[in-house]
């Protein structure tokens, strides 16, 4: 039987839980054939903070994973600690996303890459415990997962209520009575709400939008694009409209 814990695979996924600090990283095990100027990063960063380090055989992480895909790097870990309320709106003009209703955790992974790299302020989710799927979502975002700010609401419509009581503006992507994402105007304060491709999102949540926008096709296509897609190309254009290019 597997192990039935919390684990990342990967170097790139266990460099960014210990990065982070936002999850207790109990151990490291690395295969002793492998060796590259990552994994010699991850080994002095990993014994700067007193974690302990295992060399193992390639075999012996296969107590933890059937995946071909740890590359000879593995992580065992704690839950992930998530950010309070009053974290979200530490800035003036934050840009906040809502996610709701993307089930799968490989988009979910998707969504916050593209979040976090795009400059979002922070994540709304639902209470589903994604802890069960740590290393898919942690590797699918390529890390990001561990970076980015993570509020998780009880109700959606208090904390949307709340948010919009500090001037942060729900903008929606929704079609009905929506407007073309690339020539509406948007809001600086944002909150940005994708639901999945299935179902949408909730009533009590688009209820509550200021304003609706939709991505314009280049053809009639009448299907919706998956929220993975859909968070990418929206978070961009938020990103481009704001002008912090202050990244690399």
């Amino acid at each position: 039987m597997l192990y039935e814990g919390h684990f990342v695979e990967g170097v790139l996924s266990t460099k960014a839980v210990v990065e982070a600090n936002k999850r207790q990283v109990d151990k490291i095990l690395i295969a002793q054939k492998k060796h590259s100027r990552d994994i010699a990063y991850l080994i002095r960063i990993a014994k700067a903070k007193g974690i302990e380090i295992e060399f193992c055989e390639v075999e012996d992480l296969l107590k933890y994973t059937d995946s071909k895909g740890h590359g000879g790097v593995l992580a065992l870990v704690s839950e992930r600690s998530y950010e309070a309320f009053d974290d979200l709106v530490q800035k003036e003009k934050p840009f906040l996303a809502l996610l709701e209703g993307i089930e799968d955790p490989f988009n979910f992974g998707y969504c916050l890459r593209s979040l976090y790299a795009a400059g979002c302020d922070g994540v709304i989710v639902g209470e589903r415990n994604w802890s069960e799927v740590t290393n898919v979502v942690t590797k699918s975002s390529a890390g990001a997962s561990e970076f980015i700010n993570i509020y998780r609401s009880s109700d959606f419509t208090e904390t949307i209520k709340d948010l919009q009581a500090k001037g942060i503006k729900m903008v929606a992507a929704n079609r009905k009575d929506a407007g073309n994402l690339y020539t509406s105007e948007l809001p600086e304060a944002i909150l940005l709400a994708i639901g999945g491709e299935k179902r949408g999102l909730s009533k009590a949540v688009a209820a509550l939008a200021d304003q609706n926008i939709y991505i314009p096709y280049a053809n009639d296509f009448k299907n919706a694009i998956n929220g993975s897609s859909a968070t990418a190309i929206i978070s961009f254009e938020i990103f481009r409209r704001r002008g912090n290019f202050n990244g690399k």
